[in-house]
C-alpha cells in the first residue's frame, strides 16, 4: 500500500508562484505514474498533469507553459511547480499514484491565489 503525503499549498497573490510536493512511502515509487488533480469549490475533480515511469508529461491545456510536473523517484517524491497562477487556479490540489488496477490519492493541499 502506497501513502501520498502532499505540501507546499498556501495562499499566494496572481502571479506568484509555488511548488507542491507529493511524498510516497509504502511502495516502489518508481513503478507508478503520478497524477496530479484539483478540485476548486463547487466544482468536479478535474486532471491537471501526470508523468509516467519514463517520465513523460502531459497536461490540461488551461495550465500548459505554467505548471511543470516531475519526479525524484530517489526520494520518492513528485512535484508540480506552478508559475504564473491565476485566481482560478485556487483548489485542493490531489496526488495520485496509479499502477495496473492500483490506484491511490493523498489527502489534498489548498491552494489559494488571491489578492
Amino acid at each position: 500500500q502506497v501513502q501520498l503525503v502532499e505540501s507546499g499549498g498556501g495562499l499566494v497573490q496572481p502571479g506568484g508562484s509555488l511548488r507542491l510536493s507529493c511524498a510516497a512511502s509504502g511502495g516502489a515509487f518508481g513503478n507508478y505514474a503520478i497524477y496530479w488533480y484539483r478540485q476548486a469549490p463547487g466544482k468536479q475533480r478535474e486532471w491537471v498533469a501526470h508523468i509516467t515511469i519514463n517520465s513523460y508529461t502531459n497536461y490540461v491545456e488551461a495550465v500548459k507553459g505554467r505548471f511543470t510536473i516531475s519526479r525524484d523517484n530517489a526520494k520518492n517524491t513528485a512535484y508540480l511547480e506552478m508559475n504564473r497562477l491565476k485566481p482560478e487556479d485556487t483548489a485542493i490540489y490531489y496526488c495520485n499514484a496509479q499502477m495496473v488496477n492500483l490506484n491511490y490519492w493523498g489527502q489534498g493541499t489548498q491552494v489559494t491565489v488571491s489578492s
